[in-house]
C-alpha cells in the first residue's frame, strides 16, 4: 500500500471535467485506487464516488493505491493535483 496527502490548488476541485481528467489516469493502473476525504474512502476508479467526496479547492485528500504498480499510481495522481490539472 502507498499513500499521499495532497491539496487541491485548482478552482473548482474534483468535479466533472476534473473529476474525468483524474478517473481517466486513475484506470491506467492496475492496482486498486482509492481517494480519502474527512475519514471517508472513495473508489478512485468511479465517477460517481469521485463527485460524491464533493472535494473543493483547499481541500485536503489521501491518495491511496494498493497493487502491483502502487507507487506509480500515488506519483502520477498526487502530481495531476499538484500542477492543477484536477
Amino acid at each position: 500500500m502507498r499513500e499521499e496527502k495532497v491539496m487541491l490548488i485548482n478552482e473548482i476541485g474534483l468535479h466533472s471535467r476534473k473529476a474525468s481528467r483524474f478517473i481517466k489516469e486513475a484506470i491506467k493502473f492496475k492496482s486498486d485506487i482509492f481517494v480519502l476525504k474527512d475519514n471517508q474512502e472513495y473508489n478512485g476508479k468511479s465517477i460517481m464516488g469521485i463527485l460524491s467526496m464533493g472535494a473543493f479547492k483547499g481541500d485536503e485528500i489521501v491518495i491511496r493505491a494498493v497493487g502491483v504498480d502502487e507507487e506509480e499510481a500515488v506519483e502520477a495522481l498526487t502530481q495531476l493535483i499538484k500542477d492543477g490539472l484536477v
